[in-house]
């Protein structure tokens, strides 16, 4: 009897150890959630998130209800400048001196991978929306960071392919010369040559650049039928308006934006851009649940939003919904409730967290109106087909991401 009591009182310390152990655990630190905001607030990435990203997130949390079981949620924003090291030290200091649990935003790629690589020594949060580089949750993947718009290779598979497929078999890469760039340029080479086509040539350019010229006469000079701009933002308006200019179009040879955002196609206007493929992660007038949101987000700001800041609402909504079903901002506590909940929104379709990080979903091929097709200012795209979620990214099988058992 006595070895028996002994047993069932150890047994009871036991279990209430782990409850208290798993108590410490679901707590909120601090007594509030904080998330950071970081991305480009003033450079050639400002309309494509921004301060119109921040606006997405703060309606998110107002959706929410402002609050996680009553418990307030803060945030905190800063420009990263396009720096790695800015970008780096910025969220030194938020872990260090704020607690933040949550990064988001995040869009130079090379800024991205920097700052996860803080986040992990850390064990702190991120979810990047308007980075691009496939290598994110590829050799740079880490345990701490999930990516949820889009990256490389969806736009490579789903741009690429077309434009082959359509008889565009040359091509000349334009390419940002930073990690972004290298990265759409190879995934983009090796579509190409899979479908039968050839990259005869390439040129890479600093990040940011305000003059083309140079650059676009040796598209011109190569011949090809295609020019890549494996670039983003306002390099990539800056090119096609100096192609425009040069009389590219006119000479027989056609620009594939790999990477073309709303805002980019509107600042252009649909005279300079009609016809452009392009492939992208959601429009705002796919379907009734995206003009809901999207014209609440015009309402606010005064443009309608582009993938990368309707994709920083989603994700931070998911991320507060796991925060409350988990009653804890524990870092992998998170992650783990996240990547186990499927993500169906106004945002996403077929959506899911893989080991590594990605966040799959559907992806959709565009073509730019014409002007005469074009009801309204903001009627830009056409929705050519869907391209399902396990098609458009990188299979797990090719992945070089550590975390992925293969």
């Amino acid at each position: 009897m006595t070895f028996i009591k002994k047993t069932l009182a150890s047994s009871i310390a036991i279990a209430a150890a782990s409850m208290m152990a798993a108590t410490a655990q679901a707590e909120i630190s601090d007594g509030e959630v904080r998330i950071g905001y970081l991305a480009d607030m003033s450079g050639t990435y400002r309309d494509l998130a921004g301060p119109g990203g921040l606006e997405a997130l703060q309606m998110a949390i107002e959706d929410f209800g402002g609050s996680v079981d009553g418990m307030p949620i803060e945030v905190f924003s800063a420009d990263d400048r396009n720096s790695a090291d800015v970008g780096a030290n910025t969220v030194r200091e938020w872990v260090d001196q704020r607690n933040v649990d949550l990064v988001a935003g995040m869009v130079a790629s090379s800024v991205t991978i920097a700052v996860t690589n803080v986040l992990e020594a850390n064990d702190k949060l991120g979810i990047v929306s308007g980075s691009a580089a496939s290598s994110i949750t590829n050799e740079h993947c880490t345990p701490n960071h999930i990516h949820w718009v889009y990256d490389t290779y969806p736009l490579a598979n789903g741009t690429a392919r077309a434009v082959v497929e359509q008889g565009g078999d040359t091509w000349f890469m334009l390419t940002a010369d930073y990690a972004f760039g290298h990265a759409l340029e190879g995934d983009v080479t090796k579509v190409v040559e899979e479908n039968g086509g050839e990259v005869i040539g390439g040129v890479h350019h600093p990040f940011p650049t305000d003059d083309f010229s140079s650059y676009i006469l040796q598209a011109q000079g190569s011949g090809a039928k295609i020019i890549g701009l494996a670039n983003a933002g306002a390099d990539t308006v800056n090119a096609i308006n100096t192609a425009s200019q040069f009389g590219v179009v006119e000479a027989g040879q056609q620009l594939a934006g790999l990477l073309v955002f709303l805002n980019d196609v509107y600042a252009m206007g649909l005279e300079t851009t009609q016809g452009l493929l392009l492939t992208t992660g959601w429009y705002w007038n796919m379907d009734d649940e995206s003009r809901e949101w999207a014209e609440r987000y015009y309402e606010r700001v005064g443009s309608m939003p582009t993938m990368v800041q309707a994709g920083i609402y989603s994700s931070t909504m998911h991320y507060l919904q796991a925060v409350e079903a988990t009653g804890s901002d524990d870092t992998q506590t998170v992650r783990e409730y996240m990547m186990k909940q499927p993500i169906h929104d106004f945002f996403a379709r077929n959506g899911r967290i893989r080991e590594d990080g990605r966040m799959v979903h559907d992806m959709y091929l565009a073509r730019v109106k014409s002007p005469e097709a074009s009801t309204h200012e903001w009627d830009l795209y056409e929705i050519l087909t869907t391209i399902p979620a396990e098609e458009a990214y990188r299979p797990l099988s090719e992945s070089q991401c550590d975390l992925v058992q293969n």
